[in-house]
């Protein structure tokens, strides 16, 4: 990172930009060409989980590709200065981080994950049944790094 002034190291404080968040947006490449999509996600013991409609890009270039880039972001606010646009600033926080996708194919698995997304939401439980569990793609990312940030702060 340019500005270690901005660098966020303390991985409780980075876990907590995550637990805050309520979108993730990832990153893929499919012959050199980026695509990026954000989700729905949950977030446990360094892994990022998503759920998906079992074919489309998104899937095609994990199949492909399973390298990925994540981002999620909190608290952003423009910061204006008058009459010098110039000198506007964004405060935020953020986290950037790197892994490898996988799809979870055992009934057991995917229940636990839909619980891991459906809990970064919400504190209720549900039951997933057999019919609807099967319809969706899973998606589990093993973080490999990620790196804080914050700014305005």
């Amino acid at each position: 990172m340019r500005r270690k002034d901005k660098e966020i190291k303390d991985k409780e404080v980075i876990e907590s930009i995550i637990k805050r968040a309520t979108v993730c947006r990832i990153a893929l490449s499919e012959n050199n060409v980026p695509y990026i999509v954000p989700l729905s996600f949950g977030y446990k013991d360094n892994c990022l989980y998503f759920h998906s409609a079992p074919e489309g890009r998104k899937i095609d270039i994990i199949k492909q590709n399973n390298n990925v880039c994540f981002e999620l972001d909190i608290d952003c606010e423009l910061v204006k200065k008058p009459e010098d646009p110039c000198s506007w600033n964004m405060k935020y926080y953020s986290v950037i981080g790197f892994g490898k996708a996988f799809f979870l194919g055992e009934l057991e698995e995917k229940r636990k994950a839909l619980n891991i997304i459906v809990g970064h939401y919400s504190d209720d439980s549900y039951e997933y049944p057999v019919n609807e569990v099967n319809k969706v793609a899973i998606i589990k990312v093993e973080i490999e790094s990620m790196t804080g940030k914050r700014s305005g702060y």
